[in-house]
C-alpha cells in the first residue's frame, strides 16, 4: 500500500482522473500520503475549533496561522520535502490535543478522535484512512463538493498567507477555514448544505482577495503602468519566482548597492507595476516565461533563484545548488531560508552565491512589455473606455487569464488571443498571460489592447473593473460585452472560479479540461446555474462570444 496514492487536485492529473502511482507534479506517494494525513489532521482540529466558535470563544491566532500554512503547504507544486511534512504533522497533533482538552464531550468524526502515530512509517500506514476515496460508500456528489471546498480553501490559504505576511488579515477568513473544513467531515449535511458551503467558499475567496489587494496596495501603492524589460542584463543576478511581494521587497533592500540585478519570474512579473517596488533601480526586468518552463530556463544559469510560493518543479542537478526556497516551499536537499521571529529574513546566503556565480556576461538588446493595469489604473481611463464602447469603437472585452501548464491543449489561449478582433480589448492576469504577453496587440483609442491586470489574486481587480464598467452602463456584469476565458491549473484557480460564481458571473469558458473532482451531477448543476462552458475551439468560442454580445 505504501507506494500508491490518489490525488486529483490539479488540472494535469493523470488521464484526467487522478494520479495513483506518482504525481505528474513530481510528488511521490510518500509526500501525497503525508499531505492527505495533514489535511485529515486539519479537519480534526477544525471539528474542535468549530465548537469553540459556536460558543463565542476567540481562536488563538497561532492556530489560524498554522492551519493556513499547512493548507498552503499541500497546494500543487509547493512542498516536496518529507521532513517538513512530518514536522507539521507533529505540530498538528499538539494543537489537536490542546483543543481536545478544552472541548465538550460528545461524538466527533474520526479525523478529530484520531491520534497521530510516532514514526513516519506508521503515519504513512495511517494515511490510508485519510485518502479521498477511502469511504467507498460516500455519495459521489458529496465527495465532489467536499473536494471543491477543500481546494477552494487551499487557494484561499495561499492568498491569506501572502496578506498575513504583510500584516493584513480578515476575521471572517480566519474563522471560515475551520467552519468549512468541519463541513467536509460532517455527514449530517445535505447536498443543499454543501452547495451553500461551496458558494460561501466563493464569497470568502472574494474577501481574501480584497484583503490581499488592500495589503499590496497599502504597502506598495496602487499599481500603475510600467515598462518591463524581458531580456537579460550583464552582471550577477537573482531571479525571484512565486507571488510574495514582501519577500521580493526584503531581497531588494538587502541587495541594494551590491551590484546584483533582480529579475522577476512567473507570477512575480506584476511586481514591476507597484511604485514602491519599481523604485529600486536594480529590479531590472523579468526572466523567462511561465512556471512549467523553469527546468529548461533555469538550466545551468550563472545566478540564483528564490522560490517564494508555488510553482516549484523538480530542480535539475545543473541548478540545484543555486535554487533556494523560503516560506512554505520546499524540496529535499534544496537550501531553505527561514523567517526570523520578527518576520524578517536574512538573504545573505543567496546574495553571496549570486556574487560568486558572476552572472550573465553581456546585455541582450532590451525588449519591453507593459504591466500595471490594476483596478485603479484601468479605471482612471473609465470614461474614455465607456465612450469608446458607446461609440462602437470598442466592441467587446475578453478576460483571458488563469494559471498555465504544460499540456498541449493550452495553446488554445494563445490562438484565442491572436484571433480576437482589433476592436476588442484583452484583459489578462496570472501566468496564463505568458502564452501571449510578449506579442504586440497594438492600441485602441490610445489604450493598449492588452491590459495586464496582475497576479492570479488580481481576479479581484478584474472584478472591480467589470463592476465599475457595469455601473457606468447602468447594467450588471452579465450584461456587459465581456467574456471570461479561464484556464485553471491548481487550487488558486478553484478559489478564483468560486469567487466569480459567488458574484453571479455567468457564461465563463473553462479549460483546458474540466476538474476531475467535479462529479457529472455537480457539473450539470454548474452548467444549469451558471452557464459554465467547457472550452471547444478558439474559433467556435470566439464566434459564440461575439454573437451573444450582439
Amino acid at each position: 500500500m505504501g507506494n500508491s496514492m490518489f490525488c486529483y487536485q490539479c488540472e494535469q492529473t493523470f488521464g484526467g482522473k487522478g494520479c495513483t502511482k506518482s504525481g505528474v507534479c513530481g510528488k511521490t506517494p510518500e509526500i501525497a500520503n503525508l499531505q492527505d494525513l495533514l489535511i485529515y489532521q486539519l479537519k480534526g482540529i477544525s471539528c474542535y475549533v468549530k465548537n469553540l466558535i459556536d460558543r463565542g470563544e476567540t481562536i488563538d491566532k497561532n492556530i489560524v496561522t498554522f492551519l493556513e500554512n499547512s493548507l498552503f503547504t499541500t497546494l500543487t507544486n509547493v512542498n516536496f520535502d518529507s521532513n517538513s511534512h512530518v514536522k507539521l504533522l507533529k505540530e498538528s497533533q499538539k494543537i489537536k490535543e490542546s483543543l481536545r482538552n478544552k472541548s465538550p464531550e460528545g461524538k466527533y468524526p474520526d479525523a478529530a478522535t484520531y491520534n497521530l502515530s510516532d514514526t513516519k512509517e506508521d503515519m504513512l500506514k495511517d494515511s490510508v484512512k485519510a485518502g479521498i476515496m477511502y469511504d467507498e460508500n460516500l455519495d459521489a456528489d458529496i465527495r465532489s463538493l467536499r473536494s471543491t471546498i477543500l481546494y477552494g480553501l487551499k487557494g484561499i490559504s495561499a492568498y491569506g498567507h501572502q496578506a498575513r505576511f504583510i500584516g493584513y488579515t480578515s476575521e471572517q477568513i480566519d474563522q471560515f477555514y475551520f467552519l468549512a473544513l468541519e463541513a467536509t467531515t460532517n455527514d449530517n449535511l445535505t447536498l443543499q448544505d454543501m452547495i451553500r458551503m461551496t458558494m460561501r467558499t466563493g464569497d470568502m475567496s472574494v474577501e481574501v482577495m480584497k484583503t490581499l489587494d488592500k495589503a499590496n496596495t497599502s504597502r506598495y501603492k496602487d499599481p500603475s503602468i510600467h515598462k518591463v524589460n524581458v531580456n537579460i542584463k550583464k552582471g550577477p543576478f537573482i531571479i525571484v519566482s512565486g507571488h510574495d511581494l514582501r519577500d521580493l521587497e526584503m531581497l531588494l533592500k538587502q541587495t541594494e548597492n551590491k551590484g546584483i540585478n533582480i529579475y522577476t519570474h512567473g507570477e512575480m512579473l506584476p511586481a514591476h507595476g507597484y511604485p514602491e517596488l519599481k523604485k529600486y533601480k536594480h529590479l531590472v526586468g523579468n526572466y523567462g516565461s511561465a512556471w512549467q518552463n523553469q527546468q529548461k530556463e533555469f538550466d545551468g544559469i550563472p545566478g540564483c533563484i528564490l522560490m517564494t510560493t508555488n510553482c516549484l518543479m523538480r530542480p535539475r542537478e545543473t541548478y540545484k545548488d543555486r535554487i533556494f526556497t523560503t516560506s512554505v516551499v520546499g524540496w529535499d536537499g534544496v537550501q531553505h531560508i527561514d523567517v526570523n521571529e520578527d518576520g524578517t529574513k536574512d538573504f545573505s546566503v543567496i546574495i553571496n552565491k549570486a556574487l560568486e556565480l558572476g552572472g550573465f556576461k553581456e546585455d541582450e538588446k532590451p525588449k519591453e512589455i507593459l504591466v500595471g493595469f490594476g483596478h485603479k489604473e484601468t479605471l482612471s481611463h473609465a470614461s474614455e473606455i465607456v465612450n469608446a464602447v458607446k461609440k462602437g469603437i470598442i466592441r467587446h472585452f475578453f478576460l483571458i487569464g488563469g494559471c498555465d501548464g504544460a499540456r498541449p491543449g493550452r495553446n488554445y489561449y494563445t490562438s484565442f488571443a491572436q484571433m480576437v478582433p482589433n476592436d476588442c480589448i484583452i484583459l489578462t492576469l496570472a501566468c496564463g498571460k505568458y502564452r501571449f504577453n510578449k506579442l504586440d496587440f497594438g492600441t485602441i483609442e490610445g489604450l493598449p489592447r492588452l491590459l495586464d491586470v496582475g497576479q492570479c489574486n488580481d481576479a479581484y481587480s478584474a472584478v472591480r473593473i467589470a463592476t465599475a464598467l457595469a455601473d457606468a452602463f447602468d447594467t450588471d456584469v452579465n450584461s456587459l460585452p465581456l467574456t471570461i476565458i479561464l484556464s485553471w491549473y491548481e487550487q488558486k484557480a478553484v478559489a478564483d472560479l468560486l469567487a466569480l460564481l459567488s458574484l453571479g458571473v455567468k457564461g465563463i469558458y473553462l479549460g483546458p479540461s474540466l476538474p476531475a473532482f467535479i462529479s457529472p451531477n455537480i457539473l450539470q448543476y454548474l452548467v444549469d446555474t451558471f452557464d459554465i462552458r467547457p472550452i471547444s475551439t478558439p474559433e467556435e468560442d470566439l464566434k459564440s462570444s461575439l454573437k451573444q454580445a450582439n
